[in-house]
């Protein structure tokens, strides 16, 4: 039995799945149906068992130690074929597979096929849409997407991990490593040489607990049509402003409207899961420019705090918790207690899938989007998801957060123009 065990976060990630659901769901649309499906799948199973991360899954039997990842069969039974009717039907199917988790000690990932669907965004006649669907201890779309485009035949290699151990004997010293950096933050933080921490803001219905109908929806855009700004500033800009609209017709103040923002940790990449989530203020009452560059400065402070050593201290502090004090922590977590003060009213991803240099059964890729799941706090997540130069902004929202979420895409369509 192999003996590379998951790291404290990767860990974490798996334990709290029982509790929150956080398969990450990866969309890949191709341009038209493969001459031969049977080949084309069979083509994929080949490239899957190639993969380091595809060809894992947890063993989770002792209580005293952190899981294991062992070695897992790839095989026929990781594909799914769906029936969907057009573009709009294949979405509310994958909206339906968000309650279908994985049991990543049997099956990590699978993939969920729907061929010949019509009108898929900048797609002009039927497409097939690939649907990879991964537990996030393997990582959220920023890692996952890297397997999953060498499966579709990407001539590449995946960046290995680097786990970060513990051994549980230092714990005390790498806490107390950890809080002597951790004044140093907050002395370095009040003397202005590095940023203080982003502020919590009050939640709106956005983060009330999500109730009633959830939909997924996409807008597709090339990315020259987002020039003047990064493209993730371009897409957090463009949600303050449709975001800020909608919730005030629904009788919210939205002065101190924030997004929370994931944001990769700088440095080698530790575990699967190696990023963090921030807060970022989303300013609505700014024009476009002044709210751009407002923007783009709060992520630069995030990004310049996040690179501090206290964070790495921090890091090196928690990979030496001890496995069974980890998984007490995370049994005990309560998702229907309301916290008064959140990161942000909304979250906001970015997956870079890097060229359009792959293809399912010689259909080329045109289209990816990725969807962070809803939480007991948020009720609506975006992802901002490039595929060569296609980028998609991809909408998840529960009734409760955004009532009729066509209106809502409709104002966030504008709101890039």
């Amino acid at each position: 039995m192999a003996t590379d065990r998951l790291t404290a976060v990767d860990a974490q990630m798996f334990w709290m799945s029982a509790t929150i659901p956080n398969d990450t769901f990866l969309l890949y649309a191709f341009d038209g149906v493969p001459d031969d499906l049977d080949a084309a799948i069979a083509e994929l199973i080949v490239a899957a068992r190639t993969s380091v991360d595809l060809t894992r899954r947890v063993h989770d039997e002792s209580r005293l130690h952190y899981p294991e990842w062992v070695p897992a069969t790839v095989g026929r039974e990781c594909i799914v074929t769906h029936l969907a009717d057009g573009w709009a039907d294949c979405l509310s199917v994958v909206v339906a597979l968000v309650d279908d988790q994985l049991d990543a000690r049997v099956m990590p990932w699978r993939i969920h096929l729907f061929v010949g669907i019509a009108g898929v965004p900048g797609i002009a006649g039927p497409a097939t849409v690939a649907v990879l669907q991964i537990t996030h201890a393997l990582g959220g779309g920023g890692r996952t997407c890297a397997p999953a485009a060498v499966m579709f035949g990407r001539r590449a290699v995946v960046e290995p991990i680097r786990p970060r151990y513990g051994h549980p004997a230092l714990l005390v010293w790498r806490s107390i490593e950890a809080a002597g950096a951790h004044r140093e933050l907050v002395r370095d933080s009040e003397m202005g040489r590095v940023p203080g921490p982003a502020p919590t803001r009050p939640p709106l219905r956005t983060n009330a607990s999500p109730a009633g109908l959830r939909s997924m929806r996409t807008l597709v855009f090339d990315r020259a049509e987002l020039a003047g700004a990064t493209v993730t500033v371009a897409a957090l800009s463009a949600i303050s402003a449709a975001l800020a609209a909608h919730l005030s017709t629904l009788g919210e103040d939205t002065s101190t409207l924030g997004a929370e923002v994931t944001m990769a940790k700088p440095g080698p990449r530790r575990a699967y899961n190696h990023f963090g989530t921030v807060g970022v203020g989303l300013h609505p009452d700014l024009t476009v420019l002044q709210r751009r560059a407002a923007i783009a400065g709060e992520l630069a402070d995030r990004r310049a705090r996040a690179a501090h050593p206290a964070m790495r201290a921090s890091d090196r502090a928690f990979a030496a918790t001890p496995a069974p004090l980890l998984r007490w922590g995370v049994s005990k977590f309560d998702p229907s207690v309301r916290a008064p003060a959140v990161t942000g009213n909304t979250v906001v991803s970015s997956v870079k899938c890097g060229p359009a240099d792959f293809a399912f059964g010689g259909r080329p890729v045109r289209m990816a989007a990725a969807f962070p799941g809803l939480s007991p706090m948020v009720g609506l997540t975006h992802c901002v998801t490039g595929v060569g130069d296609t980028i998609a902004i991809s909408v998840f929202a529960a009734e409760s957060a955004v009532g009729d979420v066509d209106e809502y895409l409709e104002r966030l369509g504008s709101a890039f123009s």
